[in-house]
């Protein structure tokens, strides 16, 4: 296969199935490709209505895990399945717009240094959304994305901006991650101890170290619905430091750390608001708050 697509469902059927309903219909003919969908662990209802509504063709797949391993670990279980030259991983809230395979088998043909390259996102309302980041160190903590971006563009390109020619940047955007299957395979995957967020940061740095680029082709688009499956709330927000601060811990300095744990104590002791995030940061050991600990084991019968 050319490439092997692998999304993540989670109590979201409605929008997997349109998800994959817009690959099928915007892929050439002349891609080889297989979706492997992964359940990972929906409720009973929400599970039968993927099962029954499943498009029953060859190359699509669907597997069901007893337990929710998270993001990370729902597609590590989806591509043991996968027996392709390249791999996309594409949140389930995200609809391509054209061609994107044949675009970024395109582009990653002809630069291999590139280990994973993204498409470019708009909203629901077809508005232009942002599809990388720079790295959330102190620099960027301390002075902000404006600073970083006009201080030292090309290592710091513009996130706003509408590119019309690929653009290299330290990390991309998670919804739609299109890997080299031996860039992703020399990496090792995804950090599957990351229940949820900062996957991507983790992914491009240790990529990086690799010899391995990073880019935004923006040529190819996808209409993204912003966090159908997760939502947003104070713990969804408590996961997303939990994450951070793991991604910082394993692949920085010690020191930086800690003086980025410092620096979060004091902005968020400033805003009452956020002081349920205190627990997290002050917590040395704060995985042990993951919701990843919480995941309990479910048995469906499927007859």
């Amino acid at each position: 296969m050319d490439v092997a697509i692998i999304i993540v469902n989670y109590n979201s059927s409605k929008y997997t199935l349109e998800c994959i309903n817009t690959v099928i219909e915007k892929t050439s003919e002349g891609i080889s490709y297989q979706i492997i969908v992964v359940d990972n662990n929906s409720t009973a209802s929400e599970y039968k209505i993927l099962r029954d509504n499943f498009p029953i063709k060859p190359h699509v797949s669907l597997h069901r895990s007893i337990i929710n391993t998270g993001f990370g670990g729902g597609n590590m279980f989806g591509a043991q399945f996968a027996n392709a030259d390249y791999l996309l991983f594409l949140n389930n809230d995200a609809m391509l717009l054209n061609d994107c395979l044949s675009i970024l088998l395109r582009f990653m043909k002809a630069n291999p240094k590139v280990g994973v390259s993204t498409a470019q996102n708009f909203d629901e309302n077809n508005n232009f959304v942002p599809s990388f980041d720079h790295n959330k160190g102190l620099r960027r903590l301390l002075f902000g994305r404006s600073f970083l971006e006009k201080n030292n563009p090309e290592l710091y390109p513009k996130r706003k901006k509408e590119y019309s020619q690929p653009v290299q940047a330290n990390w991309i955007n998670g919804a739609f991650l299109f890997f080299d299957s031996k860039a992703f395979a020399a990496v090792g995957g995804f950090d599957t101890n990351i229940f949820l967020y900062w996957e991507e940061m983790d992914l491009c740095h240790r990529l990086k170290k690799l010899g391995y680029e990073s880019w935004l082709v923006p040529e190819a688009q996808i209409l993204h619905h912003q966090g159908v499956s997760t939502g947003t709330s104070k713990v969804m927000n408590r996961e997303s430091y939990i994450s951070y601060l793991y991604v910082l811990r394993k692949n920085h300095g010690f020191g930086k750390y800690l003086l980025i744990r410092m620096y979060l104590t004091i902005a968020i002791l400033i805003k009452p608001k956020k002081w349920y995030l205190l627990p997290i940061i002050l917590k040395s050991n704060n995985q042990t708050q993951s919701l990843k600990q919480k995941q309990k084991i479910t048995f469906l019968n499927e007859d």
